[in-house]
């Protein structure tokens, strides 16, 4: 399958949302690193990363590992107070694996979502192959493949058990970055209406337990609004030139990082974190 511009213009929207629904690699993310105080700035390098490994050749996709796993020395650490189930004193660490899965995981989950809401729907063996991609994909990353579910339907049951199960916890300040993503992506006035629908096909998207846990309204008004979107995004597959459908997103990625930046340059904000 190739990569579809709106299924990367999404998935890691919905990724981020999601995979701050853990608090330990949360936590541990956002205490190592500045994704906090610039979080579109991560989504779209990270994105950035991502197609450089999907598109480039080996060269370029080995630079981007090397640079993502110099950077994961930097993440370990320990829960500095209690979150949900996990007793402050928690270690995290960018390379146990358990983490390593769960960073890959909502990226896989987020992928299959979105191409089936702007796509088609996917065969079960397409499914299949999808999913044994993505575990390849941690591999590159260092994750050991045996920490992954075997089959797709495994992942599936897994990835439900989190999203309903008592690991499932949504710190203060993940709440804050998690809503920010949601509505608050930083783009040039000319953007601002398709970012609007690319937020509606996001939150959509989510599971109810998320949007609640972030606080995201829900109405019938919304999801007539999803619906009308993304039944419009598949039947565009029909018409628009494979040219403008299919490869990479960089100019997006970096117009977004690029106005993020000039925000903080000029004294401004795109998050309001809580004061602890």
């Amino acid at each position: 399958m190739q990569l579809q511009r709106a299924v990367g213009q999404t998935y890691g929207q919905r990724a981020l949302i999601i995979g701050a629904t853990s608090p330990v690699p949360y936590v541990g993310t956002s205490s190592s690193t500045k994704a906090k105080e610039r979080p579109f700035a991560r989504l779209s390098a990270t994105a950035e990363a991502f197609e450089s490994i999907f598109f480039g050749d080996r060269e370029e996709a080995d630079r981007v590992l090397t640079g993502v796993r110099r950077m994961h020395t930097r993440v370990q650490g320990v829960l500095p107070r209690d979150e949900g189930r996990f007793p402050a004193g928690t270690p995290y660490d960018a390379f146990d694996p358990q983490l390593m899965l769960w960073t890959m995981a909502v990226l896989a989950d987020s992928s299959h979502a979105c191409f089936e809401a702007l796509v088609r729907p996917l065969t079960v063996d397409e499914r299949e192959e999808l999913w044994q991609d993505w575990v390849r994909f941690g591999e590159l990353f260092g994750m050991p493949r045996e920490v992954a579910p075997v089959t797709a339907d495994a992942f599936d049951a897994w990835m439900e058990a989190h999203l309903s199960g008592p690991d499932f916890h949504v710190t203060e300040e993940a709440r804050a970055v998690g809503r920010a993503i949601a509505h608050d992506m930083p783009v040039p006035g000319r953007l601002r209406i398709g970012t609007r629908g690319t937020n509606l096909v996001v939150v959509g998207l989510l599971p109810p337990r998320v949007r609640d846990a972030f606080g995201l309204s829900w109405s019938p008004a919304h999801a007539a609004g999803h619906r009308a979107l993304t039944a419009a995004a598949r039947a565009s597959q029909r018409v628009v030139p494979d040219h403008v459908r299919l490869g990479r997103n960089t100019r997006l990625f970096r117009i977004i990082a690029a106005t993020e930046r000039k925000v903080i340059a000029a004294g401004g904000t795109t998050i309001e974190l809580p004061v602890n």
